[in-house]
Formats: C-alpha cells, sequence, structure tokens
C-alpha cells in the first residue's frame, strides 16, 4: 500500500491520509489556532519566508503553514493533478 503524497509548496510533502483539512489563514480563529500552535510547539512552516496563503491541519494535532493557496491544495488533494504553482 503506498501512500499519496500532496505537494504543499517548496519540495514539501504531506501524507494525504494525516490531512484533516485545508484553511485559509485570513480569519481571526485561523490566526489563533496558528499562534496556539507556535506556542505549544505544533507549527510546521513550510512557506520558506513567504506569505503564509493556506492553513493544513493534521491527525496529529500539528498545524502546517503553506505558502500554496488552499484551492491549489484541495485540488491536489482531491487528485486533480499537480498544478504548478
Amino acid at each position: 500500500m503506498s501512500a499519496k503524497l500532496i505537494n504543499i509548496g517548496f519540495g514539501n510533502t504531506i501524507v494525504s491520509e494525516r490531512i484533516v483539512a485545508i484553511v485559509s489563514p485570513s480569519s481571526a480563529p485561523m490566526k489563533r489556532l496558528k499562534d496556539e500552535a507556535k506556542e505549544q510547539q505544533r507549527l510546521v512552516d513550510a512557506t520558506h519566508g513567504r506569505r503564509t496563503r493556506s492553513i493544513i491541519v493534521t491527525d496529529s494535532n500539528h498545524i502546517v503553514l503553506s505558502a500554496v493557496q488552499a484551492d491549489t491544495i484541495a485540488l491536489r488533494f482531491a487528485g486533480d493533478g499537480q498544478p504548478k504553482e
């Protein structure tokens, strides 16, 4: 059984079965979620210094920040290919 990897930008990948949610970072609850994860050392920043465009919540309760749009990651998750960044 091979795990499906989702490209979240800059060569970073996540196993699709571990993803619980892919959300936009602009709302106040998402900003709080990000801050709480950082305080509890559960935050993974995969943006390479770029603007955060999506937040990925995993089943291990980690929060992953990505510079790729949430819609693009959702398309990749749905299996519609790997669109260019």
